[in-house]
């Protein structure tokens, strides 16, 4: 059986339905803007752990599995390969392994030793979306073998290599 509607009630005036929409778009206009720079905060905390998480495996597949050598590609400028060596001796998760991670790109290399410099290696990270409301980061971080994090926000679209990694702010020191 239908409601009856009793005589003299009404709902609700367009006025009032205007005033609601507008305060929850007044709300949403607030709200966004902070969770998108959330979000891109935690994508940051993100690669820095990840690239901390690439240091200590480094360093143990250097002592371990590496044989005194380091995982990756022989070169200044960084690759996948490393990555997917650290992952396939279970060094780094998957995703970590296939190169990206919470909005960052990876990519890393190594250099031999000589009679005059040791060893090393650097990582990259890069954020995979770097204008617009899907940013995903605002700087590009590396780290090489001695540890130092180290970042820039300048052509955080193009992964460091080794030279720009040494040469960057270290992080936490600015």
């Amino acid at each position: 059986m239908p409601a009856k509607i009793k005589k003299g009630q009404k709902g609700f005036s367009l006025v009032e339905l205007l005033i609601v929409v507008l305060t929850i778009s007044l709300i949403a206009a607030i709200a966004v803007p902070n969770l998108l720079a959330a979000r891109r905060s935690a994508n940051e905390g993100s690669a820095i752990s990840s690239l901390r998480t690439l240091h200590s495996a480094q360093s143990l597949y250097l002592t371990s599995i590496g044989g005194g050598d380091y995982a990756g590609t022989i070169g200044s400028t960084g690759d996948s390969l490393a990555l997917s060596e650290l992952h396939s001796v279970k060094l780094i998760d998957e995703s970590l392994g296939l190169g990206t991670k919470s909005g960052y790109n990876f990519v890393g290399a190594r250099t031999l030793s000589d009679s005059l410099t040791p060893a090393s290696f650097f990582f990259s990270a890069n954020p995979i979306s770097t204008s617009g409301i899907t940013q995903s980061g605002t700087k590009r971080f590396c780290i090489s073998q001695e540890g130092s994090l180290r970042f820039d926000w300048n052509s955080i679209n193009t992964a460091f290599d080794e030279s720009g990694c040494r040469n960057a702010t270290t992080y936490g020191l600015n």
